[in-house]
């Protein structure tokens, strides 16, 4: 191999590596990039109406800002106040379910006093754990509250600045790129922009009709903290796969509380809100171009989990769709296509 290979094989591990040092601060701005993009069609729809994009950019962006904060001074507090008595009920849920299991294998036969020993070993070990363990990682996340602002404030920032001229970044971006190649990258770059807008809009309709859904039939079924557990059902929406199976969870161990026909029916309200939400009400808001195959979905949201924590697990999603666009384009159809 000659030393020009050797050395770009240098330089690539040493941008490798740079890359991952900083990855925390590169999610941030690209959770900036899909935000800027997502908000930047209702930015180019209002300036039509107001003389200039500047005017557009403040009417969004105090919108946006406006109902972040209506969200988070109206329904959060009730929703925290709800979850903590709901963790404060794990005892009980698990003391009921223990005496369940123990009432069934009173009729299974030949089950003995050792099995006995091993199921309340078991139970013993999850009562343990608790839901304050258990969910202990996720409320660690936001024990920093100065980091935690700090991050936010440099977002928002970053949106801003962007929306303000998101032409000039474009244009910077291709840079980077031969002039040959150029054509070509401005065009996946909007297929990326309708793709992320496509999608949030699903989305968002689908989070919305999952929690209004979820707290109707929860308040119709009488299960305790009906707000708590649709807005939880409504957020979890957000994240493919993994969300509908963890919003199930609470309510349903709430049910457990009363008798198991009232889980099960729990169940089934669920498996009805994610089928019309996730089957129907998607698949008529967002195109078929936007849809990725479900163990697609999954993998992304390992890896991304993998290497990024809780808020690669929140950007999966857009983040693959962005990679696809890439894949399609320099991939698929400029390298595939042509052997």
């Amino acid at each position: 191999m000659r030393f020009g290979h050797w050395l770009s094989l240098v330089i690539v591990g040493v941008c490798l590596y740079i890359l991952w040092v900083i990855r925390n601060v590169l999610l941030l701005v690209l959770a900036a990039v899909v935000l800027v993009v997502v908000l930047n069609r209702a930015v180019v729809a209002l300036q039509k109406y107001l003389p200039n994009r500047r005017a557009a950019v403040f009417v969004i962006f105090s919108s946006a800002l406006l109902l972040l904060g209506l969200f988070g001074g109206l329904v959060i507090p009730p929703f925290i106040t709800q979850l903590q008595a709901l963790g404060d009920l794990t005892p009980l849920v698990l003391n009921q379910v223990y005496t369940w299991f123990v009432d069934l294998a009173d009729s299974v036969p030949g089950f003995s006093i050792q099995n006995y020993q091993d199921l309340e070993n078991i139970f013993r070990q999850i009562q343990a754990l608790n839901l304050d363990i258990i969910f202990g990682r996720f409320f660690r996340l936001f024990s920093n509250t100065l980091a935690i602002a700090f991050n936010l404030l440099l977002l928002l920032m970053l949106v801003l600045m962007m929306l303000l001229n998101p032409v000039s970044y474009q244009q910077l971006l291709l840079q980077l790129f031969p002039h040959s190649l150029r054509p070509q990258v401005r065009q996946v770059l909007d297929n990326c922009e309708a793709a992320l807008s496509s999608w949030f809009i699903g989305i968002f309709v689908t989070m919305v009709a999952v929690a209004l859904m979820s707290l109707a039939g929860l308040w119709m079924l009488d299960i305790p903290f009906a707000l708590a557990n649709g807005i939880l059902a409504g957020l979890l929406a957000f994240i493919p796969n993994l969300g509908p199976l963890i919003s199930v969870l609470p309510p349903v161990a709430l049910a457990l509380l009363e008798s198991p026909w009232k889980a099960i029916a729990v169940v089934v309200l669920y498996l009805v809100i994610y089928q019309v939400a996730g089957r129907w009400l998607t698949a008529r808001v967002m195109p078929r171009r936007v849809a990725l195959l479900p163990a697609v979905t999954l993998l992304a949201q390992i890896f991304f989990t993998a290497f990024f924590g809780l808020l690669g697990l929140v950007l999966a999603l857009p983040l693959t769709l962005i990679i696809q666009q890439w894949l399609k384009a320099f991939w698929f159809e400029r390298v595939l296509e042509q052997h």
